[in-house]
């Protein structure tokens, strides 16, 4: 009886492994086959082979070099936008969940439910309306517009935030009141340090989102100089005059670095705050 049950542990673990096996190669392969494109010579993505006979580095010197590509400027204007939003929307975040979550006043359910009904709604619901306050403030192109627009929006998703903050003691923050201790000071000394691997998972959100976020920057930005990242190299496949795939596959490799480096640094921190969100969001 023993032995039988060994024997189906051992299949299931076996099977259980293949599976994860099956599942890494489907989440790595298309990665995989984007590094390698945009190492293939010429500008096609097409190949009888998965990897080319010959493999190339000038799509990466040509993003850098190229006259009609400001890749560069781009890369640096996404990295600004995204780097004011991460701090901007982290603090805006963490003070909503930490109200909603120590403090009682009234119509706080009724602000708790707004918040959640309204988050349901994807966000470019509102970009006509966005368009055309924007267009009245005279913020139309301008990298204010977009880190405003990112960041007043944040707010929205304080829930995982709060349900972390419900989880620390509260007789912490009563010690320091009874100290002398006042909200900012309990909020600042308290609970940001408890609350590193929660701050992590903000900040990265954040970050990612505005690294990558098109449909907004799309809208807003109109001149080439302001562009990010993803507006420009949608525009370096959508013009007819330079389809170039392979350069795109240059960029979409340089886009990820910093985030893939970021994500497997904090890992260890983004994998604490989200189960420990969980457990009482």
């Amino acid at each position: 009886m023993i032995k039988n049950r060994r024997k189906e542990n051992l299949i299931r673990l076996t099977f259980s492994y293949i599976l994860l096996t099956i599942i890494a190669i489907c989440c790595l392969y298309p990665a995989l086959w984007v590094i390698v494109s945009s190492m293939r010579p010429g500008t096609a993505l097409f190949s009888p082979t998965f990897l080319p006979k010959k493999l190339t580095l000038e799509h990466y010197s040509e993003l850098f070099n190229s006259t009609s590509i400001m890749f560069g400027r781009w890369y640096l204007n996404t990295l600004k936008i995204a780097f004011l939003t991460m701090l901007f929307s982290s603090a805006l975040v963490l003070m909503t969940a930490y109200s909603l979550s120590r403090f009682r006043f009234k119509g706080r359910k009724i602000t708790m439910t707004a918040i959640l009904v309204i988050g349901m709604f994807p966000g470019f619901m509102s970009l006509i309306a966005i368009y055309i306050l924007l267009m009245q403030l005279n913020l139309l192109d301008t990298h204010t517009a977009i880190v405003l627009v990112y960041s007043a929006g944040a707010g929205l998703g304080a829930f995982v935030v709060k349900g972390f903050f419900d989880s620390i003691p509260k007789g912490i923050e009563e010690s320091a009141r009874i100290d002398g201790a006042s909200h900012m000071q309990v909020f600042t000394k308290i609970m940001l340090p408890l609350s590193k691997p929660m701050l992590v998972y903000v900040m990265l959100t954040t970050f990612t989102g505005a690294w990558g976020d098109f449909i907004f920057a799309r809208a807003v930005l109109r001149t080439k100089e302001q562009w990010t990242i993803a507006v420009g190299m949608w525009d370096m496949v959508n013009s007819q005059q330079n389809s170039n795939f392979t350069l795109f596959a240059a960029g979409s490799v340089l886009v990820a670095v910093p985030i893939t480096l970021l994500f497997m640094y904090l890992q260890r921190f983004l994998v604490e705050g989200l189960t420990a969100g969980a457990n009482k969001g």
